[in-house]
């Protein structure tokens, strides 16, 4: 009797078991930006879009601006298993590897047509050293690529000789050296004041750092030379992927992919909308010389060649494969 009674309170209970749902799994994702940053709405959307695929199963909490997780900490966060996913620039790893800062080599793909195949030429490369360290790329975003501020139009680079150029790495601190300018460290809030003070003359940067901080107070003329558009990228824990069903690691991959889609026109609406905004408060908005384009592609060819030295065969591949696929 005993044993039929404990077959039956285990049938019970196993038939019970069934009946309640499958415990939720919850992610914590870091990001670097603000609530109102294209990026940030982007990765909103897509923690909605897993949600409703996996119909509450894998519901993942964006943590933005930094609250989690300072900028430089993501990355490792991510890999130590502290948080199974999160947001990052690209770029900022380059210093592992020169492949995380090809998107950042001036003038190599100065559009949006050249970026989006930059980075089918290169992101098989970046998937495998992100791999390398238990981390999965689940997808990309440009950022609108990065012109020229000054108050005077620039019709060459002779224009900006010695003129003292906004630096805020060492890639625009190359890129003022090669256009005769000379490079000074300012940050993002401390712009108008360097302007207003006359520690800088012209400087680089999107359209959506210029709307943000009120270019037309301090200058007067926007080139849009697009000379970079680097990417943000969200990246997962391998073995918290792994640790995901089948269905609700398809469910991630798809919304990542259409999160990727969704970014690169977020971003190419950004881009008209704060060059919108930079014209409606009185800038002028030039596209560059026949002279000055030719200028500062020979300066990409050798910010290119200096890149190709520190990545060797594999970036002088990724760069052979994105050229040919130009032509």
């Amino acid at each position: 009797m005993s044993f039929l009674r404990n077959t039956s309170l285990t049938a019970a209970f196993a038939s019970v078991a069934l009946a309640l749902p499958a415990l939720a799994e919850t992610w914590d994702m870091p990001t670097p930006y603000g609530d109102a940053v294209f990026h940030t709405q982007n990765v909103q959307e897509f923690a909605k879009d897993v949600s409703a695929a996996t119909d509450g199963g894998l519901e993942i909490t964006v943590h933005s601006a930094g609250s989690l997780f300072a900028h430089p900490e993501i990355k490792d966060a991510v890999r130590r298993g502290l948080a199974p996913i999160g947001e990052t620039l690209m770029s900022r790893l380059a210093n592992e590897n020169p492949i995380f800062g090809i998107d950042s080599v001036p003038f190599l793909a100065s559009s949006y047509d050249e970026a989006e195949k930059l980075w089918q030429a290169s992101r098989p490369l970046v998937e495998q050293k992100l791999a390398d360290q238990g981390l999965t790329l689940l997808f990309a975003v440009p950022w609108p690529g990065q012109s020229l501020y000054s108050q005077e139009p620039i019709n060459s680079t002779a224009d900006l000789k010695g003129a003292s150029f906004r630096a805020y790495n060492t890639a625009t601190e190359r890129l003022a050296q090669l256009m005769g300018a000379v490079p000074t460290q300012i940050e993002t809030g401390d712009i108008p004041t360097a302007f207003a003070t006359g520690r800088v003359a012209a400087m680089i940067t999107s359209p959506s750092t210029g709307v943000s901080s009120q270019a037309w107070d301090f200058t007067k003329v926007y080139t849009d030379t697009q000379a970079w558009l680097p990417k943000n990228m969200v990246i997962v824990n391998t073995g918290a992927l792994d640790g995901l069903s089948e269905d609700q690691r398809k469910a991630l991959m798809d919304a990542a992919a259409k999160a990727e889609t969704r970014g690169w026109e977020m971003s190419r609406a950004e881009t008209d909308a704060k060059v919108a905004t930079l014209k409606e408060n009185g800038m002028q908005v030039m596209e560059p010389s026949a002279k000055l384009s030719d200028e500062l592609t020979k300066i990409g060819d050798t910010m290119t060649q200096e890149w190709l030295k520190e990545a060797g065969d594999e970036g002088a591949k990724v760069v052979d494969a994105y050229r040919n696929s130009l032509n």
